[in-house]
């Protein structure tokens, strides 16, 4: 199967990882040559680590390394794609305006997913003619490592794709859930919501971020607590999250003023090196410490 992925960044560049990983031909896209060529250097060293911990083989590796590419053109990409995922920034506008280009590309068999962890997908369809090949596959990051992949289906998506993407799914060794479009899904919404109420924990002096992560690894068998998560995701994206799940389901989701003060900071978290933890070269070093009330 020949597989496009259009965006090279944390997401797109796992998907990409874990398809060629699969056996399927990969092409990865974005708008700059960089952006390409940084997505492609992730995967392999992503594989290296693999091989380090003796999870992959090289023999693996290379033959996954083989079947990858990249390029900056669009209709390179998608050409004779027999699916396209899309993994462009969380952005409805975006998503909207890349799945009509798409659609004048690709061949009329072709699916089109779009990667989004909370935006309707039904919407994103809507901007496509067949619609009924449009369906939502959220991964988790990071991809290579996560098991899980919502299937999230359109109010148009029909019965073929659906089954399209189930097998796709299992092929690429990852647990497929399967849920109808609704604000968040089930797995945002539920790790959202878990995580805005340890921010308003935090904000209100309950316990540092650490403290409320150990909580929850411990007591409740997280693998990484809800702050750290944050961290992870980007906190930018969780307060994005926040503000589309407030608009469509009320005020139960109206983001704390911590986050957005520390969003308007330019404290991301991981990616920017400091949230409510301090990072270095993607390791917690200590606690931001920038918490309260206004």
């Amino acid at each position: 199967m020949r597989v496009a992925v259009l965006g090279a960044g944390t997401m797109g560049h796992g998907i990409a990882q874990v398809t060629a990983m699969a056996g399927h031909d990969v092409i990865v896209r974005d708008i700059e040559t960089e952006y390409v060529e940084n997505g492609l250097e992730s995967i392999e060293d992503n594989l290296e680590g693999g091989i380090e911990r003796d999870k992959i083989s090289r023999e693996e590796a290379d033959a996954a390394l083989e079947r990858l590419s990249g390029t900056t053109d669009l209709a390179e990409a998608v050409e004779g794609a027999d699916l396209v995922v899309e993994a462009v920034p969380e952005d409805i506008d975006l998503k909207t305006s890349t799945m009509a280009d798409v659609e004048e590309l690709v061949d009329d068999e072709t699916v089109i997913a779009t990667n989004t962890s909370s935006l309707s997908i039904t919407e994103i369809a809507s901007a496509a003619e067949n619609d009924g090949r449009v369906i939502g596959l959220h991964f988790f990051n990071p991809v290579h490592i996560m098991e899980l992949v919502e299937i999230v289906v359109a109010e148009q998506t029909d019965d073929e794709t659906l089954e399209f993407a189930h097998e796709y799914i299992e092929d690429i060794d990852k647990t497929p859930v399967e849920v109808t479009d609704a604000p968040g899904f089930a797995s945002s919404r539920l790790g959202v919501a878990l995580g805005v109420e340890a921010m308003r924990m935090v904000e209100e002096g309950v316990a540092d971020p650490q403290d409320i992560d150990t909580a929850m690894e411990l007591g409740y068998n997280h693998p990484m607590g809800p702050i750290e998560l944050g961290d992870v995701v980007g906190l930018d994206v969780r307060l994005d999250i926040l503000e589309y799940l407030r608009e469509e389901l009320g005020e139960r989701f109206k983001p704390p003023q911590v986050l957005k003060r520390k969003v308007r900071a330019g404290k991301l978290g991981k990616k920017s090196g400091e949230g409510f933890y301090v990072w270095e070269d993607g390791e917690i070093v200590g606690t931001s410490g920038d918490w309260g009330d206004d």
